[in-house]
């Protein structure tokens, strides 16, 4: 678990480094075209999401983690603050 947490902290970096490019927060002058930094910071979501979904498999198998029942308590957590509208 560890191992995949630091991972995910990784990929969630070079996320923000990707986002820092495009509003050129790193002091330097972003001289890449808009699409390809978006297609980047794209890639980057990507690997954040699959990182944590392997994640939730590695607290699924290995510590018997219910991920379906946490997802629940999660979408209601949601709906209880007004970020998701329940289904009729």
């Amino acid at each position: 678990m560890e191992s995949t947490a630091l991972k995910l902290m990784e990929e969630a970096g070079e996320l923000a480094q990707a986002i820092g490019k495009l509003r050129g927060m790193s002091g330097e002058k972003c001289t890449v075209d808009e699409r390809e930094v978006l297609a980047l910071i794209t890639r980057e979501l990507l690997d954040v999401a699959q990182t944590a979904v392997s994640m939730m498999f590695v607290l699924e198998e290995h510590y018997h983690v219910s991920i379906e029942k946490a997802l629940d308590e999660h979408i209601n957590k949601l709906i209880r603050k007004g970020y998701l509208v329940p289904e009729p």
